[in-house]
């Protein structure tokens, strides 16, 4: 990992915080995402389960960990097994973790090789009414790969199938929604890197610049930094790309007079920044295109101030949407009495704004809480409006991160350019 050391009393907190919502005498085990294969001996490069991370801090495959707060034993309530290390891995993979280094990674005092996982379950397993199972549910995820938790899961029911078996995720869910200072510090950091990564690409960009030499600009300041790269897939959007939603070919050249949409962040220590800007390519913006953009940031910035406690996404959708409707008929893009002709689930406002505004931001930028309750303190989203007008070869996205406070929200990217005219000075000096 590229990461500096991560402090192990945000991966105490949060397994208090888990435990918390189990039912008694329950024990829940989770295990790490595999190392998956390409072809031939080649392996992609490994991803952390974030559940597991967000309890334990640790970064390698063959992880796992097993909670069980009500044990008898001091030794059985909470026990990290990691892959045993040796001569021949440090030479070929590099050294993994021992079992001290388990133990200052996470805070966990009994830390095991994996080898024994089976053998020590056994021994307090029958003490257990409930095991609690993780698994991905995620609204978004459509992966058909079976996981490691996926093979855990089958072996667990089938051996121990008069268990009581209850699910994980539901708590993973409230309580990853909810960041601890440690976390937004995280987060920060990785919106810090992504300010640099921008920076960098203004004075950088000009007419027929490839899409992919902006992407080598933005990685190379990223790693440079200690991050692993981006986030997610980067997009590098220009003309008419832009209003591909999740374009990521990105192998076009920019031309003059266009605007290159980019939808780039950096990570940090697993933890994920997310940002969109609109740049244009020849220094300037368009009158049009001015508009569109300052439009798209009106919407931005009113909907940024509705990002607060208590507040649904049911109201707050609605309300963007009310705000989006105004500005596409200030431009002449939709008419007041196709508003009028508008269905309550297709209003007209979605033929150029066909994407939510906000999600949750943490260790995944998709990342889990429940979007069916009320807004609370110590939540991330996103705040990303556009406007998509394929006639006209432009689309415009604007993104920032915001932290909902107790008083209202703070945007943890404040301090990257974001007005059209900044963008043009930072562009041409």
């Amino acid at each position: 990992m590229k990461y500096l050391p991560i402090a192990s009393e945000l991966f105490i907190t949060n397994r208090t915080k888990f435990i918390k919502f189990l039912k008694p005498n329950s024990v829940a085990i989770f295990t790490s995402n595999d190392a998956m294969p390409t072809n031939a001996d080649g392996t992609m490069g490994f991803r952390q389960n974030s559940d597991l991370f967000y309890l334990t801090g640790i970064d390698q495959d063959n992880t796992m960990l097993v909670l069980y707060p009500d044990a008898v034993t001091k030794e059985h309530k909470e026990i990290l097994f990691i892959k045993e290390t040796n001569e021949h891995i440090a030479i070929w993979e590099g050294a993994m973790l021992n079992k001290a280094q388990g133990t200052t990674v996470s805070g966990i005092e009994n830390v095991q090789w994996v080898s024994s996982f089976k053998g020590a379950l056994q021994a307090f397993i029958y003490q257990t009414e409930h095991i609690y199972l993780n698994a991905n549910e995620h609204a978004r995820q459509g992966n058909v790969t079976q996981t490691a938790q996926d093979r855990l899961n089958m072996w667990i029911k089938e051996k121990y199938s008069l268990h009581k078996t209850e699910r994980s995720a539901p708590i993973m869910h409230r309580i990853r929604a909810l960041k601890t200072e440690h976390e937004l510090a995280l987060i920060k950091h990785a919106c810090n890197i992504t300010e640099k990564g921008f920076r960098r690409l203004l004075p950088f960009v000009k007419p027929e610049v490839m899409e992919y030499e902006i992407e080598a600009e933005l990685i190379h300041e990223f790693v440079r930094n200690r991050s692993q790269g981006f986030a997610y897939g980067p997009i590098i959007a220009s003309g008419i790309n832009a209003c591909v939603l999740h374009y990521v070919d990105n192998n076009k050249a920019c031309k003059a007079g266009d605007v290159i949409l980019l939808d780039v962040a950096a990570e940090y220590g697993n933890y994920a920044s997310d940002m969109t800007r609109c740049l244009p390519v020849s220094g300037r913006f368009t009158p049009r295109q001015k508009a569109v953009y300052n439009a798209v940031q009106r919407v931005m910035n009113a909907s940024i101030k509705m990002l607060t406690v208590g507040n649904t996404f049911e109201k707050y959708n609605l309300a963007v949407g009310e705000l989006m409707t105004e500005e596409l008929l200030q431009l002449g893009l939709i008419t007041t009495e196709e508003v009028k002709a508008q269905k309550e689930k297709l209003p007209a406002y979605k033929k150029y704004f066909m994407h939510g505004t906000s999600h949750f931001l943490g260790l995944d930028v998709h990342d889990v809480g429940m979007f069916q309750e009320p807004m609370q303190a110590g939540m991330v989203f996103t705040c990303e409006p556009g406007i998509y007008i394929r006639e006209e070869g432009l689309g415009i996205r604007l993104e920032n991160n915001i932290l909902i406070t107790p008083t209202g929200q703070l945007d943890l990217m404040a301090n990257i350019p974001i007005n059209a005219e900044e963008i043009e000075d930072l562009m041409n000096k």
